[in-house]
């Protein structure tokens, strides 16, 4: 049995905050928020979810997830 300590952790990576100032979300280009403990740029009016992986953001339509509004 693994301990809650020694499982691996996802390293999302942080979004530096001039580059999220910049991103727009490819869709209907509008801001992007960050969502910290998901590890997701989060676009509000497409109603997508954008991966980061080690502190990059995968902004191409077909890697995002469908949130619920």
């Amino acid at each position: 049995m693994t301990d809650a300590k020694d499982a691996p952790k996802i390293n999302f990576g942080k979004v530096d905050p001039k580059l999220l100032e910049i991103l727009a979300c490819p869709l209907t280009k509008s801001s992007l928020r960050y969502d910290e403990k998901a590890g997701e740029l989060i676009s509000d009016k497409a109603g997508l979810a954008f991966p980061v992986r080690d502190g990059i953001p995968i902004m191409l339509i077909e890697e995002a997830r469908e949130i619920e509004q």
